[in-house]
């Protein structure tokens, strides 16, 4: 029997791509005995506004240097190619179209576990994936353990919670700083930050 890989999915605007995100990727990887983890910057999303936020190719050009060093890491540009509006049904489901024996675990924090029935087709979505929720925002443990029962039984879906482990680094503050001309070191890698510095990112027009 052809043992089945297990693929991460990170997703995200990755604007910029922060070392919570990388440390995210790593504990979901090694708790849930991951082959891999694919970054997958997020292309013109249905549900945000890209008028603010840098072309794809910045985006995975940052993911890029800021993956480099992790052999479990691999990026892909499939939603940033895709032409319209993007939808995480449709990546998912053009995803095991190619690999259908790749089993895919969706890495999402838990303001998409409390939001995921808003998205397009969330059927579509957990039947196609394990989730795995890291621990995020304000809800508390019983409320988490509460809406993932519910998921469970009204889609029959997979969800992995993963150990709290808190990351107190957002991509909106580190753009913040930039604009006011602070320190973002250790925040993310120093690959992207001499990327972000030369092609003077987030600064004032």
């Amino acid at each position: 029997m052809i043992q089945k890989s297990k693929v991460g999915i990170m997703g995200g605007t990755f604007n910029p791509i922060h070392n919570g995100h990388l440390i995210l990727a790593e504990h979901a990887r090694e708790y849930c005995s991951l082959d891999e983890i694919l970054f997958m910057p997020s292309g013109n999303s249905y549900m945000k506004d890209y008028e603010q936020i840098p072309d794809g190719e910045t985006r995975i050009s940052m993911t890029a240097l800021a993956i480099e060093n992790n052999p479990y890491f691999a990026l892909s540009a499939m939603e940033v190619e895709r032409k319209g509006p993007t939808y995480t049904c449709e990546t998912l489901a053009e995803l095991k179209k190619l690999h259908p024996e790749t089993e895919y675990y969706f890495i999402v924090g838990t303001d998409n576990l409390f939001s995921i029935e808003t998205w397009w087709k969330p059927e579509e979505i957990l039947a196609c994936c394990t989730l795995i929720v890291a621990a995020r925002g304000a809800k508390d443990e019983s409320a988490i353990l509460k809406k993932a029962a519910d998921l469970k039984e009204k889609y029959n879906a997979r969800i992995i919670l993963l150990p709290e482990r808190k990351f107190d680094i957002s991509s909106t503050e580190i753009r913040e700083k930039i604009k006011r001309g602070e320190s973002v070191r250790y925040l993310l890698p120093d690959k992207v930050i001499t990327y972000i510095e030369k092609n003077r990112l987030y600064k004032e027009k």
